[in-house]
């Protein structure tokens, strides 16, 4: 990859509402989903506001996964942001496309922290060691 990592943000519309609208629900579909894509869960975050919708974070290890739902418009927003090589985000978003029902939706990827611009090649993890060489401390 010649990138730190790849978010794919993605538009799920016509959506089953009901889902939308469940905490819950929305909940277990992104842990499924960062699941599925082979990333490593480390906390999780989600509200449901009053009279609809959710918002919430998958926070894992390689970066996140977050939403933000419209019910009432059978919508959802969703970030898939994956660093490494070892996560296929494009795996969640299609559990996603499933778990919601969507029957229409969109996506576009952007590569994150590009080596080309960087100056140098990408590592995922560097080691800690390289970090240090020039410093005399």
């Amino acid at each position: 990859m010649d990138a730190l990592g790849i978010h794919v943000l993605a538009e799920y519309y016509r959506c089953n509402s009901e889902i939308l609208n469940n905490r819950e629900k929305v909940e277990q579909y992104l842990n499924e989903a960062a699941e599925v894509s082979g990333a490593t869960i480390v906390a999780t975050a989600f509200h449901r506001f009053n009279p609809h919708g959710v918002s919430g974070v998958v926070l894992i290890a390689e970066s996140h996964l977050s939403i933000h739902t419209w019910p009432e418009y059978g919508y959802a927003a969703v970030d898939i942001f994956t660093c490494g090589e070892s996560v296929d985000p494009w795996k969640a978003y299609e559990y996603l496309k499933k778990r919601f029902e969507s029957a229409h939706s969109f996506t576009k990827e952007i590569k994150r922290g590009q080596s080309s611009i960087i100056g140098q090649h990408i590592r995922y993890k560097p080691d800690i060691r390289l970090q240090r060489i020039g410093n005399t401390r």
